[in-house]
C-alpha cells in the first residue's frame, strides 16, 4: 500500500489545492493532507478551521485523511512509518525553485523522504491562497477560486477580517 502526504498551510483551501488532492488521491492508496504551521506566515484561519474546511471538501474521498502538524515535515515523515512520498503541487517556475529546495532539505533531514511534483491544472495555475485573500479584501467574487462547499464560509470570514483591518487602518490614519 502506497501512502503519500500533501503538506501545506491551506489558508484558505483553494480549487488548486483540491485539484492536487483529487489527482493525488487517485495515484496513491492513501493520501494524508497535512496542515502545517509556518511561523513566517500570518493566518486568517486557525489550524482546526483549516482542517475542518479540508474535511468538508474531501468528504467522500475514502482514501484521504486530514491531519495537522507543528514542526518539520521531515520529522512528520519520520514519525509516520507508513508514509512513502511527499506530494507537492507546482503552479509556476517560482514554485519549482522553492519546492525543489524544500525537497532536497527534506531528503537531507530524512533520507527516506522522496518528493513528487504534480503540475497544477491549467485552470488553477494562477490560483493561490494569497490571491484569494487579495480578491476577498476588495469584495471580489471567490466562487471560481475556492471549492463550492466552503465558498460562503471562506468569503464571509475573509470579508469580515479585511473589514476589521480597514477600519483599524482608517482609525490609525485619523489619529
Amino acid at each position: 500500500m502506497k501512502t503519500a502526504i500533501y503538506p501545506g498551510s491551506f489558508d484558505p483551501v483553494t480549487n488548486g489545492h483540491l485539484d492536487i488532492i483529487t489527482r493525488a488521491s487517485k495515484m496513491f492508496d492513501k493520501l494524508i493532507v497535512v496542515v502545517l504551521i509556518n511561523p513566517l506566515k500570518s493566518y486568517s484561519f486557525s489550524i482546526p478551521e483549516r482542517c475542518e474546511l479540508l474535511r468538508k471538501v474531501t468528504e467522500g474521498m475514502e482514501n484521504v485523511e486530514i491531519a495537522s502538524y507543528d514542526g518539520l515535515l521531515a520529522d512528520y515523515f519520520k514519525q509516520r512509518k507508513d508514509i512513502d512520498v511527499i506530494v507537492k503541487g507546482l503552479r509556476a517556475t517560482s514554485d519549482f525553485e522553492y519546492e525543489f529546495q524544500m525537497a532536497h532539505t527534506n531528503k537531507d533531514l530524512n533520507p527516506r523522504a522522496e518528493t513528487v511534483f504534480l503540475p497544477a491544472s491549467l485552470n488553477t495555475t494562477f490560483v493561490s491562497s494569497s490571491m484569494v485573500k487579495q480578491v476577498a479584501m476588495f469584495g471580489g467574487d471567490l466562487s471560481k477560486y475556492v471549492p463550492a462547499p466552503i465558498h460562503e464560509e471562506i468569503s464571509s470570514k475573509l470579508k469580515a477580517e479585511f473589514a476589521a483591518k480597514r477600519t483599524a487602518a482608517e482609525q490609525n490614519r485619523t489619529k
